[in-house]
């Protein structure tokens, strides 16, 4: 039973009351950011519709393409590695041109000396004569390395992810595994699965804000700049293209996947209350357990809430890990991301991060790069895009003047 799909009814019962209860606020104090604003409602609704569909499909279509099982997944790393060549080598290409174009001082001469047939001149205002050509191979090397790079990038990623959820699925490990272990269905093994899957997810959960192939992940949940129940349901359609820790490995500890699959329902269901600003702190309850407030900290933009509170049902995991943070009151939460995109179309919602990754591999020059734009922090990425657009801007360079 899929405990999320039988709490439907609650979802849409809980998020009429909250949308009643906030429009009595309103009237009182004002609009806030939690308000219900009809084309952001329907985009979390949209979301949360594709999030259950979407999934579906991609899951079986990556297990049919997983390299370990399938001609079509040793294809796509074979594309993968012809594309990484031929980018690799385009790279060399285009620095050696460069390089070989690269103005070079004039040589000095004397004024018996006669200038050799053919060589620069001095110009009348002191500046040497260039002729300015286009150089058709550079051209075709720069071509090659922009389409190659992100060939690579997203054949490999493929690959890899098709082919490690192919083999973590956890009733394909629990009938695989060596031990015969079983901890059976009791009271007991729920609870340790619960406990379990909570600490594995605050560790996927970090890492999706830490690995920008992640986070593009799951950046659609934050992408709204308004907080309520429906923000709960606003969740990631591309997980097949993540790479996590898998809750299969629970598996060899004896735990079987039915509990798995329903201490990830609990989980999921145990998140949604949390998604609302009608609820104060709740005193000694807050330093167990995740809460609304601590919720409301994950999903601020200010500076000292990002990045915080990562955990599902325990709070205690970002308190022992250094993650956690309290909701100030004197520093209210301003949700979304740092730089918010501003629609509510759910396919620009669900691809606008993989869209600015496939351009930022593009217009790299350097393996080093490609690979940071994917797999290291959006911070860091942000800011070496900013580097690189500045780069862009600058003027060319004058030729340097011909000394007589």
């Amino acid at each position: 039973m899929d405990l999320t799909a039988v709490a439907t009814p609650g979802y849409f019962g809980s998020m009429g009351l909250e949308n009643w209860l906030l429009k009595r606020r309103a009237e009182r104090i004002g609009p806030t950011a939690a308000d219900y604003e009809r084309g952001d409602t329907l985009a979390n609704l949209a979301m949360g519709t594709a999030s259950l569909l979407v999934p579906m499909a991609t899951h079986a279509l990556f297990d049919k393409v997983a390299p370990q099982r399938s001609k079509t997944g040793k294809g796509i790393i074979a594309v993968a590695a012809a594309a990484a060549v031929a980018t690799t080598v385009a790279d060399r290409v285009v620095r050696r041109r460069r390089r070989d174009a690269a103005p070079r001082a004039p040589r000095t001469t004397t004024a018996t000396e006669s200038p050799r047939p053919g060589a620069e001149t001095p110009s009348s205002n002191g500046a040497a004569l260039t002729a300015s050509t286009s150089d058709p191979v550079l051209e075709r090397a720069q071509l090659v390395a922009r389409y190659g790079g992100p060939t690579a990038v997203v054949a490999g990623a493929v690959a890899i992810t098709s082919a490690i959820g192919a083999a973590t699925r956890p009733k394909r490990v629990w009938n695989e595994r060596r031990t015969t272990r079983d901890l059976g269905t009791g009271v007991l093994a729920a609870i340790g699965t619960i406990a379990a899957w909570d600490f594995i997810y605050y560790w996927n959960h970090r890492l999706m804000h830490e690995a920008r192939y992640l986070w593009a992940i799951h950046v659609v949940h934050h992408s709204s700049e308004r907080y309520n129940l429906s923000t709960a349901l606003r969740q990631p359609v591309a997980d097949s293209l993540g790479t996590f820790v898998p809750y299969s490995a629970l598996c060899y500890a004896g735990i079987r996947p039915s509990l798995i699959e329903q201490a990830r329902g609990i989980n999921l269901l145990y998140q949604f209350w949390i998604h609302t600003d009608l609820i104060p702190k709740l005193g000694r309850f807050e330093e167990t357990f995740n809460t609304a407030s601590h919720h409301r900290v994950h999903h601020g933009r200010n500076r000292r809430y990002i990045d915080r509170n990562h955990g599902s049902i325990l709070i205690v995991w970002d308190r022992l890990f250094g993650t956690f943070a309290r909701e100030d009151p004197a520093e209210p939460v301003i949700y979304g991301l740092t730089k918010n995109i501003h629609t509510d179309n759910p396919v620009t919602i669900a691809t606008h991060e993989y869209k600015d990754i496939l351009r930022d591999v593009a217009d790299s020059d350097n393996w080093g790069d490609r690979l940071s734009f994917v797999v290291r922090g959006p911070g860091w990425a942000y800011a070496r895009r900013a580097e690189m657009d500045a780069v862009a801007a600058l003027p060319e360079p004058a030729p340097e003047p011909a000394i007589a």
